[in-house]
């Protein structure tokens, strides 16, 4: 008779036997979907969402050198007293540097900032309290809070979709339109809508505000849009105006309040691959004058995202491998007890003319029928555990890594510690504002859940599956047969 046949006959006459090797195998092979499901969920969410998540490299002033510049004009000099001592003077960087950046490869957009002030004239600014029990925003011209120079802060941007306070939703457009690069060289502006409703201002309204630094000039505005800000103004200090009183407007009309043209305070370009960030520095770098300005990246919330996705397939991967192992010992205890029930059916066999190879066969291919069953039935519910076990994982990894680089900006030398790298001056137009603190935790779960972790079951995950489970029934006939193996068969008979 064909060994085959016998497998088959064998599976189907002991059914309670079947079925209960079908239940073990099929909880093993669940588990080890589940972990190969994550693992590849976490490396294509990864390849994905490179598109997706942040990776800016900004343009501004070298700060480390503009001291350096006033110290040694400082020592240079004789004691200075207060009206004489040396300033801190911050170049301006130029257009046509952003605009040879702008050229290179690798580049999915890129937006400038131009900050200045200016003080109302046809409307009032909304101004903050200083006082613990009156912190909300009331009307008034000049208030303790506003600025010696400015009591409204004109923003003067390329496109205000691309910064990160709008791609994070803490501001949001509710009426009207975002300013984009056809507002070049007029004087359209998007304002804050606590600031548009204590003037009672709506779309299409002009507003008119004057210059504080450039001879009080009046400069006529036309509202194109409303935005409303999340950001409080509770953590403010005293030199700094109320959110609500951020004018966005095209950075040309801010270098004509400002004083300036040709120039801008920074630049920030998005890439849109994170990975060639080096290289995108590298050829910036060429282009601008290093010992007057600076290029940095920033691809943290990248980093972040790949650092958990990492973490997922790593614990991803203990899972598979601890089920594997497990899972042959498991069944390799099974078939032992099976085979030593069946010592005379195979001492037979072998008294028979049955060759040892044909024994083992036809327990591999009895172990590989029910491993067939078993697939089917852990490609169903595979998925539903690997997402129950993803969302545990996600939430775990998540918060390990918010408290770690929570952690680590409270350190020296971290970004928000002492000593930590500062945002340069004028970096509206990519960076978070000042004082805000960045999360890669949020910043992940954001990103993961733009692209969605996928746990889909493909054609490559059902053959890994199919591979791992033959491995561990092949090892597990092969220790449950060793003792069979060495047998005679009058021993096995006589036994």
């Amino acid at each position: 008779m064909n060994f085959i046949k016998r497998a088959w006959q064998n599976v189907i006459f002991k059914k309670g036997r079947s079925f209960l090797l079908i239940i073990v195998m099929t909880v093993i092979m669940i588990f080890i979907m589940a972990g190969l499901l994550i693992r590849n969920a976490a490396i294509t969410t990864v390849n994905n969402t490179k598109q997706q998540v942040d990776a800016s490299v900004t343009l501004s002033a070298n700060r480390d050198q503009a001291f350096k510049k006033m110290r040694a004009s400082a020592s240079s000099d004789a004691p200075s007293t207060t009206a004489t001592r040396p300033k801190l003077t911050m170049p301006s960087v130029k257009l046509k540097d952003v605009t040879a950046i702008s050229k290179l490869s690798g580049l999915a957009n890129y937006n400038v900032s131009v900050t200045t002030s200016a003080n109302a004239s046809s409307i009032k600014a909304i101004t903050t309290s200083s006082s613990s029990s009156n912190s909300g925003g009331m009307m008034g011209g000049n208030a303790e809070s506003s600025t010696s120079t400015g009591d409204l802060q004109i923003t003067g941007v390329l496109n205000t979709a691309t910064l990160s306070d709008f791609k994070d939703n803490t501001s949001k457009i509710t009426k009207g339109r975002a300013l984009n690069s056809s507002d070049k060289n007029n004087s359209n502006v998007v304002i804050e809508s606590e600031l548009a409703k204590e003037n009672s201002l709506k779309v299409g309204d002009t507003i008119k505000v004057k210059a504080s630094t450039t001879g009080k000039k009046a400069y006529t505005l036309k509202v194109v849009g409303i935005y409303k800000t999340s950001q409080s103004s509770g953590g403010m200090g005293p030199q700094q105006t109320d959110p609500a009183n951020v004018i966005y407007t095209a950075y040309t009309l801010a270098n004509q309040i400002k004083g300036q043209t040709g120039k801008v305070d920074s630049a920030t370009f998005t890439l849109s691959d994170p990975t060639k960030k080096n290289s995108f520095v590298k050829a910036a770098k060429k282009i601008i004058n290093t010992k007057k300005f600076t290029v940095t990246a920033d691809d943290s919330t990248y980093q972040s995202l790949k650092q958990s996705m990492q973490k997922m397939a790593s614990f991803a991967n203990k899972i598979v491998w601890l089920v594997a192992i497990a899972g042959t010992v498991i069944l390799a205890l099974i078939i032992i007890l099976m085979v030593r029930e069946r010592r005379y059916e195979m001492g037979v066999l072998f008294s028979l003319g049955e060759k040892r190879v044909k024994i083992v066969g036809q327990l591999l291919v009895e172990m590989f029928m029910l491993l067939i069953v078993s697939l089917a039935l852990a490609g169903i519910g595979g998925r539903f555990a690997g997402q129950a076990l993803s969302k545990q994982v996600m939430r775990s990894v998540t918060t390990e890594t918010t408290t770690s680089s929570q952690t680590n900006n409270m350190q020296p030398g971290g970004n928000g510690g002492p000593g930590g790298a500062q945002a340069p001056s004028g970096q509206t137009g990519g960076n978070r504002p000042s004082g805000q603190m960045p999360q890669p935790g949020q910043s992940v779960k954001k990103a993961v859940k733009a692209s969605d972790l996928d746990l889909k079951i493909s054609a490559v995950t059902l053959m890994q599956l199919g591979a791992f489970g033959f491995t561990i029934i092949a090892f597990a006939v092969l220790l449950a047969s060793l003792n069979i193996l060495r047998l005679e068969p009058r021993k096995i008979l006589i036994g």
